[in-house]
């Protein structure tokens, strides 16, 4: 990934799709590891949509919505394809369409053109929802059972013990920090939220209403009597705590970021010393000589797990599952993973991919490291810690929150 990174990321850029970051944004559930989704998701029910029961012909076809660098065939980079692969595997020709955000991908697949879509925690419950993504039959799957068991049946992919979804990849929103600048090396994200005046203007932060739920979880640890339990189900004084810890933080912020080569701009100016980052942008900017470490504080950090769904209305549903399944696959796994930037779902990817100490970089197949991660989960009105005495802020709150926090 050290060499694969900066040439994807050079060639993400070049493709005009840089708000990838911004795209991953936002999920619904806060579950950690070992979190399994409840019996009715703090309130959430799902509508009554049929699930298939067996993969028929392949109808020629599939129309797929995809994060960028999901779904490769080629045109990017000749040496980057393995949709050709999956053609010629399944007759099925695949029609891609890349989104920017989870925003438009929820709009998108209301409209019934697609039948299949990788998303993000922050648009999952939304489809779901609403209706336009149907339960997933894993039995339908044969590369279902080598998924890693920590990314199954969590809140923000299963309602009522019910996938609706296939787990493609995942990773942990780290702490990275100058070596020669920060000293001693933080284990706590107090460095960014307390302690971050002693880095007045070069603290960075993930450029979302998402990255709310990091300060929330901060206040998890250092104040329990608010009684935050979940830092993506928040009442309104909880909302309240969190926007003021995120306000006292922008005194000392200098950007915050949604553009993977910016931030590894801004680590090698010195613009930026410390601040939230993900593995594959400290795994870049160490590769262009940043003098630079991630790592995973006491109290654990928010991420992100992506979901394949199928749309309710698939008009190629057989097409849909072969391609759900393929992507699943130990070396389909094995190369998103690497040209992404993220931990495959499929562990059996990890003895496959070019650089063998990738999934140890990524943590793969570690559970306990899984298990700190609070995966990104659309906030709902329904309380998903469960409460039931008080409504909880949903995520259009937590946007209009976010533009007061940025002023």
């Amino acid at each position: 990934m050290r060499n694969i990174g900066s040439k994807r990321l050079a060639a993400v850029a070049c493709a005009g799709v840089l708000a990838l970051a911004t795209a991953c944004g936002t999920s619904s559930g806060g579950s950690d590891g070992d979190k399994k989704a409840s019996a009715d998701q703090g309130g959430f029910s799902a509508p009554d949509v049929p699930m298939a029961t067996a993969i028929g012909d392949p109808e020629g076809q599939v129309n797929i919505l995809a994060w960028p660098g999901y779904a490769e065939d080629g045109s990017t980079d000749k040496t980057i394809d393995w949709v050709t692969p999956f053609e010629k595997e399944s007759g099925c020709q695949a029609n891609v369409k890349y989104f920017g955000t989870s925003d438009e991908a929820v709009q998108l697949m209301k409209t019934g053109e697609y039948d299949v879509v990788s998303a993000s925690g922050d648009a999952t419950l939304r489809l779901v929802a609403a209706g336009d993504v149907a339960p997933v039959n894993t039995k339908l799957l044969k590369n279902y059972a080598d998924i890693a068991p920590f990314l199954k049946d969590q809140a923000f992919n299963s309602v009522d013990g019910q996938m609706y979804g296939v787990p493609h990849g995942w990773g942990a929103n780290l702490l990275m920090y100058d070596t020669e600048k920060v000293s001693p090396a933080p284990t706590s994200w107090s460095a960014v939220f307390d302690d971050a005046s002693q880095y007045a203007g070069k603290v960075t932060a993930y450029d979302s209403p998402i990255y709310i739920a990091d300060a929330a979880l901060y206040l998890m640890d250092t104040q329990p009597d608010l009684g935050i339990k979940d830092p993506y189900a928040l009442d309104e004084d909880q909302l309240a705590a969190a926007v003021e810890v995120l306000k006292k933080q922008k005194e000392n912020v200098s950007e915050y970021w949604s553009d993977y080569l910016k931030e590894v701009q801004a680590f090698k100016s010195g613009d930026s010393v410390i601040g939230t980052t993900w593995q594959v942008i400290a795994s870049v900017a160490q590769g262009e000589g940043a003098k630079v470490e991630a790592v995973l504080p006491d109290e654990g950090s928010t991420g992100w797990s992506d979901t394949w769904m199928i749309g309710a209305e698939a008009k190629n549903p057989n097409c849909g599952y072969l391609w759900m399944d393929y992507i699943t696959s130990p070396k389909a796994q094995a190369a998103v993973a690497e040209y992404f930037g993220e931990a495959p779902a499929n562990t059996q990817a990890c003895s496959l991919t070019s650089d063998p100490t990738f999934c140890d970089t990524y943590h793969a197949e570690d559970a306990a490291y899984a298990a700190k991660i609070h995966y990104w989960t659309t906030p709902i009105e329904q309380c998903l810690d469960g409460r039931t005495d008080v409504k909880c802020t949903d995520y259009g709150d937590w946007t209009t929150a976010w533009t007061e926090i940025k002023g």
